[in-house]
């Protein structure tokens, strides 16, 4: 999220003294310190006693992350001795205590123990990995799939191996970060358009159109910060029109969009369109790894030359079980994806009837903007206390003066935890003349 605004008008945090750290925190005086020190001796570590965001916004009582939560119910978790009502989790089909998913969890385990203790390359490749991997090719409609230990490593192994020397990939600036990290680790340049603007992603394409480079366009599917939906109607045409691949992030769609589950290409029809695709499963599917899904050749390209695959260890024995729970129960229920829509629009429906901006937002996850990052962290602390847990989200994870509470639905809850966490919006909103 990031704590690169202005300094909060709080007297800052004590730190410990440090070796080279004075203790000083003005311009002037940390200048001095860059002066005393003799020529080509300066401090690596200058950067970390001279961040100071995080100490003042504890100090001010408004730090608002790396909450420890002491036990958790799903819908509800616990904090310091207090229940609230969870807003924050992209736990979208409600599946983290479900007790098919725990008790396959659990008998994995007993027969493959806790970890896999090498890489896939080499050791760490399980049966249940491989058939994983078959039934999500088969969920999002794709030749084969590829399961890494973690969403980050999917985009970051990707685009690092198909993006060479000389291709180009192009990229939402509203992009998660690891899409933008794995165009940081590519040999090839990255162009980036304005967030869902077409005739931005036309501009850009149009100006690579007649180099002989190899092109990609990445996309978020469910936008995480603004919950609104990428444009693949229209982004589709504009790929091939430019002799473009396209890759599309699902992570917060997998699971939620589409009529099987299957994400936001399948929600426009355009599985067959759209060349990549990755999920990750530390939202619907309760656990925590990624996979990368497409024809069996590009796959198997991945497969042999991604960094973040071959010299990670694999994904655990437990973690792919709770995987494999899900999808079997995302395909048996579609209730529950259908609830899940229903709860979402009973939040959005609410929020924005009470005056709250929200964006243009059509997913599960509906963000409050605010505005500044202080008051925000206020709005925040106030719902918490309150009994509500929510996200605040401040730049540079989002534009300049558009720090925003960012909210998501479960499945499982209830719509009367709904209303009382929208009782708690009106009333903190009223009172801090939000609405």
């Amino acid at each position: 999220m990031g704590f690169d605004g202005p300094a909060l008008d709080r007297p800052p945090g004590e730190r410990a003294a440090q070796p080279g750290y004075t203790g000083r925190r003005s311009g002037e005086d940390r200048m001095a310190v860059e002066q005393d020190a003799p020529r080509g001796r300066r401090d690596l570590f200058r950067k970390a006693y001279n961040f100071t965001r995080a100490d003042e916004a504890k100090a001010a009582g408004l730090y608002p992350y790396f909450i420890p939560i002491g036990g958790s119910e799903g819908t509800v978790v616990t904090i310091d001795g207090e229940q609230k009502i969870m807003l924050g989790s992209n736990n979208y089909l409600g599946l983290t205590h479900d007790p098919r998913v725990l008790e396959a969890a659990e008998k994995v385990t007993r027969r493959y123990g806790t970890g896999c203790t090498g890489s896939r390359f080499l050791n760490g490749t399980l049966d249940l990995h491989l058939k994983l991997e078959r039934d999500l090719a088969d969920l999002v409609h794709k030749d084969a799939a590829l399961v890494f230990s973690t969403g980050f490593q999917v985009n970051l192994g990707a685009i690092s191996t198909l993006i060479g020397r000389g291709d180009v990939v192009i990229i939402d600036k509203l992009d998660h970060a690891s899409i933008v990290d794995g165009c940081r680790l590519a040999m090839g340049d990255t162009l980036r358009f304005r967030h869902n603007d077409m005739a931005d992603l036309d501009r850009v394409l149009t100006k690579v159109a007649g180099q002989d480079v190899g092109k990609l366009v990445v996309v978020d599917g469910i936008f995480s910060m603004e919950g609104d939906i990428a444009h693949l109607p229209e982004i589709v045409p504009l790929c091939k029109k430019h002799g473009a691949r396209l890759m599309v992030d699902e992570a917060h769609s997998a699971g939620v969009m589409g009529p099987t589950g299957a994400g936001t290409a399948e929600h426009f029809g355009l599985s067959d369109e759209v060349d990549l695709l990755m999920g990750t499963f530390s939202k619907s599917f309760a656990s925590i790894g990624g996979f990368l899904a497409g024809d069996a050749t590009v796959i198997s390209y991945v497969q042999h030359h991604a960094r973040s695959l071959i010299f990670s260890a694999a994904m655990p024995p437990y973690a792919v079980a709770t995987v494999q729970a899900c999808v079997d129960i995302l395909k048996s229920e579609p209730e529950r994806r259908e609830q899940l829509w229903r709860n979402a629009e009973y939040l959005k429906q609410g929020i924005q009837g009470m005056g709250y901006e929200t964006g243009p937002c059509d997913s599960p996850v509906i963000p409050v903007i605010i505005g500044q990052s202080e008051h925000t962290f206020m709005f925040w602390k106030q719902l918490l206390e309150a009994g509500v847990f929510t996200n605040p989200v401040i730049a540079p994870a989002v534009p300049e003066n558009t720090a925003r509470i960012r909210t998501s639905v479960m499945a499982t809850h209830t719509e009367d935890l709904l209303a009382r966490a929208l009782e708690v919006f009106r009333r903190v909103g009223k009172r801090m003349g939000i609405i």
